[in-house]
Order: structure tokens, then C-alpha cells, then sequence
């Protein structure tokens, strides 16, 4: 049964971190418009924003190596690292500030100071790191960021992993305090209760069959009550599109042609969890290393130190997977569906170039329980096969999309697709995503409200001092907002 529905201003399709923030953000600029909000399960964020579907890092490229990019002439590359520090800068500083007016209590209960650590091993490795760490240290958001080759001092900061470590190879690890976890689905479900007391509507085991583009400029979103199965149609005058890996195919289904030439490759992760309370008590850090040659930027191991509920855990992966299906929840024609005869070269093309992808998958599929705790161990020497368990995580899409150089380029960040007139916006892409929320979502308002963007400045300035600054190029107001940060966020 249809029947239609009156208009509304905005909707938002998924119930993650990245609707959570731009509902938000609406919310504070324009109280009087009227939201609606779909998401296919029965609460919000538990696709990609739920706790043990990521890996809770504060993305700020205090650890990982793969945003630092190293030349052939032994330079190091470190404006991607200045610019993801900055994003997620920004949103610090939005939390702050909905803990400042009252919004979000306790932030402790979904952020946490765990330090930031970068771990190589190898002379060349180290040399590198050494590096990368001058090259940091000069910009003022990684000024506390410490390095040792002392196998001692390392010791100090991470104790397991020196424990057993009986080769004399050289390593090296870098040490970040400013670091923390996020426990990202707590934040969007508090962020969704916040939204619903400011009468926004959120319609939780809905699902969105259809998006059209009427004559009349506005859209008609077609949604199916999954608990009745009745279908209404509702016409509205922007949609986002925030649903982790079902955003593609809802893309497609707009039409618009910034969806053509767009395919996605689904990857799946595992995450080795430790069943010890000795062990998870024992490390107090996020520890990145450096992805294997041929391996891809998302693969890079890490030992991660994790707050869930106000409890500690450690976990270390991630594995890859690999699963047709575009959400832990999703189908398994999912990837089948998603390809269409204006992606199809694209999606070949990317087949032909990423044959090191493929071995690598494939690799990663083929390993028991036993050969992953072996890999622990290169972090871990003592590691013990019976303290550690497998979880799957999370379902994230890896774009595929024609660049200017060349067809079906396999894209690793976070990429927003806006329609020409600005009435719809989507989200696609993985890591650092969730870190990167609020800049992300102000990126979707600039494109999508050109004509209100301007006057809505003040009250930015207001939730994000620093907006329209780059902090490392203005010391004075970084120490100023950081100081709010840590007041209100209570973390170092």
C-alpha cells in the first residue's frame, strides 16, 4: 500500500555518526526545519559507527604511517597528516561545545585520552620514522609527539611489547598523549536522543526503496515500513545520504550524473580481541605499524586499546575479509547489483590494476586463527593463542570512481558526492570517516546551502572558533581552542 505523504525540508537516510552530525548541525542553524530521519535497523548506530564495527581511533594522524607519504629522495610528505589532524581538530571542538551548552554530559562515555603510537622495526623503517617525526614535530598540532629507540624507555610506555622481544633488530616507536578513542555509536545514539527531544522524527526498521528527482526540483524518497510493509512516499527539498556501504546503490537509484562512472569493492575486517584481563590492564595505547608492501593503506595493523561501557579492551587487526555485501546487514547481491552499464569499464579497469589488492585479500582469507595470533606476535612477543578470539567487524565499501589520469581508480578516504543544484548530498568511502564528521558535514553544507552559508558563519564561529583557519598556521588560537578542548572533553 502507498500513500502519500506531506512534504518535509530534510532527510536523512542511515542512522549513523554522519547523520547524528549533520542533524545536528541543522538543528542549530535552521531550528525551524523540519527533519525526518530513515535507518534500516531497529537503533542507530550499529552499522559502521558501531563500537566493535571500527577501530574507535581519534583519526589525527598522530600513528598512522599511511598519511605521511615518503619520497623516493627520503622526504616525507606530511600535508595529508596536517589536514586530517585539522579535521578532526574541528571535531573536538563541536563536542566541546555540546558539552559546554548542555547537550552531550559525561564525554567520558564516548571519548577517551589513550596515547598515539607509531611502532617499526628494521633500520630502514626506523630511519624513516626519525624522519617523519622532524618533519612533524615543526607543526604545532604534533608538538608533544615524542620518539625512542631505547629499548628501555620503550618499555616504559608499552611493556608487553617488549616482554619477550629477544632479536636485535632495531625498533622504534613514537609516543602521543593527545591521542584518544572514540566510541563512536555511543556519541551517534546520544546525538539521535538529542534530535528526537528537538522533534525531529527518526523512523528506525525503515528502509529507503527509491530516490526521484521531480520536475519541481524537490525529491521523492520512497520508504518501506519494515515492520508492516507499507510503503509511503515522502517529497522533501534536500536528501542526504549517510548509509555506509548502502549509500552506493542509493546513489545510483537519484540518477544525477555525479553517480555514473562510480562503482564500489566491499571489504570485510576481523579484529583478534583479548579474553585476558592481565593483558588489556597491562597496555594503555593505540599502536600502529606500517602496512606490508603491496598490502593497501587500510590494512596496516594496530593494537588498539579500547573503552566499551566504561570497560577496557584491546584488539588487534584488523584481517581483511571479504564479503559481497555491502553492510554486516546488507545482501549478498549487494556488489552484483551495484554494477551497471555506466560502471562497468570502470569497475574492470580497477580489477586489471588492483591485482595486489586481490592477492592480498585472497592472503588474508586463507589465514587460520593460529597464523593471525603469529602476526599479533611481531607486536606482541608473548603473546598466547588461547587469550585472543576473533570478531568481525565492520563492512566498509572502497570506492572505485574515473579520475582525470585514469579509469576505475580505487579511492581510500572519505568522499562526498553532491547533485549540481545542491538538493542532495551522499556520503561514500571509509577511514577516516567517522573522525572526520563535523568538517565533512560543513564541506556538505557549504556545497548544498551556498546561498545561507554565509549568514550562518557567526553561529559556526561559535560552535568552532577556529572555523576557516588552519590551526598550524595560527599557534595562538590552537593553544586557545585546545585548552577549551581538554576543559570540556577532559582529555589530554
Amino acid at each position: 500500500m502507498i500513500t502519500q505523504h506531506r512534504k518535509t525540508d530534510v532527510i536523512l537516510i542511515g542512522g549513523g555518526i554522519m547523520s547524528a552530525t549533520l542533524g545536528t548541525l541543522l538543528k542549530e542553524l535552521m531550528p525551524d526545519k523540519e527533519i525526518k530521519v530513515f535507518e534500516k535497523l531497529n537503533q542507530p548506530g550499529e552499522e559502521s559507527s558501531n563500537i566493535w564495527n571500527n577501530a574507535g581511533t581519534g583519526h589525527s594522524a598522530l600513528c598512522e604511517l599511511n598519511y605521511t607519504k615518503e619520497g623516493k629522495d627520503g622526504s616525507v610528505d606530511i600535508s595529508k597528516a596536517i589536514k586530517i589532524n585539522e579535521q578532526f581538530q574541528i571535531s573536538k571542538q563541536f563536542w566541546a561545545y555540546l558539552v559546554r551548552t548542555g547537550q552531550l554530559e559525561n564525554p567520558e562515555n564516548f571519548i577517551q585520552s589513550v596515547p598515539h603510537m607509531s611502532f617499526v622495526k628494521g633500520t630502514n623503517n626506523v630511519e624513516f620514522l626519525k624522519r617523519r617525526v622532524e618533519s612533524l614535530q615543526k607543526n604545532v598540532l604534533f608538538g608533544k609527539m615524542e620518539i625512542s629507540e631505547d629499548r628501555n624507555k620503550i618499555a616504559e610506555w608499552v611493556p608487553l611489547m617488549m616482554e619477550g622481544r629477544t632479536d636485535d633488530e632495531p625498533v622504534a616507536i613514537t609516543y602521543d598523549e593527545t591521542g584518544t578513542d572514540v566510541n563512536f555509536g555511543a556519541l551517534t545514539k546520544k546525538l539521535f536522543s538529542n534530535l528526537q527531544q528537538k522533534n525531529v522524527e527518526i523512523q528506525y526498521k525503515h528502509e529507503v526503496l527509491d530516490i526521484k528527482k521531480q520536475s519541481n526540483g524537490t525529491w521523492l524518497v520512497e520508504v518501506k515500513n519494515l515492520t508492516n510493509n507499507q510503503v509511503t512516499t515522502y517529497e522533501t527539498d534536500f536528501v542526504f545520504i549517510g548509509a555506509g556501504g548502502a549509500s552506493l546503490p542509493l546513489l545510483q537509484k537519484t540518477g544525477i550524473k555525479e553517480s555514473k562512472h562510480i562503482g564500489g569493492f566491499p571489504v570485510s575486517g576481523l579484529f583478534l580481541r583479548c579474553k585476558n584481563p592481565d593483558v588489556i590492564n597491562r597496555h594503555h595505547a593505540k599502536v600502529y605499524g606500517k602496512a606490508e608492501v603491496g598490502a593497501p593503506p587500510m590494512s596496516v595493523p594496530h593494537l588498539d586499546t579500547r573503552f566499551v561501557n566504561g570497560e577496557r579492551s584491546l584488539l588487534f587487526g584488523p584481517f581483511a575479509g571479504f564479503s559481497p555485501k555491502f553492510l554486516k546487514t546488507g545482501s549478498y547481491l549487494d556488489l552484483i547489483k551495484s554494477v551497471k552499464p555506466n560502471n562497468i569499464i570502470t569497475m574492470l579497469s580497477a580489477g586489471v590494476k588492483e591485482f595486489d589488492l586481490t592477492k592480498y585479500l585472497v592472503s588474508q582469507l586463507m589465514l587460520s586463527n593460529e597464523e593471525r595470533v603469529d602476526d599479533l606476535r611481531v607486536f606482541l612477543p608473548n603473546a598466547k593463542d588461547e587469550d585472543w578470539e576473533v570478531i568481525t567487524a565492520g563492512q566498509r565499501v572502497q570506492v572505485i570512481k574515473d579520475t582525470k589520469d585514469a579509469k576505475g581508480n580505487l579511492q581510500f578516504g572519505t568522499e562526498v558526492i553532491t547533485s549540481e543544484d545542491g538538493t542532495l548530498a551522499a556520503l561514500l568511502g571509509a577511514s577516516p570517516g567517522a573522525s572526520t564528521a563535523v568538517d565533512i558535514m560543513f564541506d556538505v553544507l557549504q556545497r548544498c546551502y551556498k546561498d545561507d552559508f554565509k549568514s550562518w558563519e557567526p553561529a559556526i564561529k561559535e560552535m568552532v572558533p577556529s572555523f576557516g583557519l588552519n590551526l598550524s598556521e595560527h599557534e595562538d588560537v590552537y593553544h586557545a581552542v585546545n585548552k577549551e578542548i581538554v576543559k570540556h572533553l577532559k582529555v589530554k
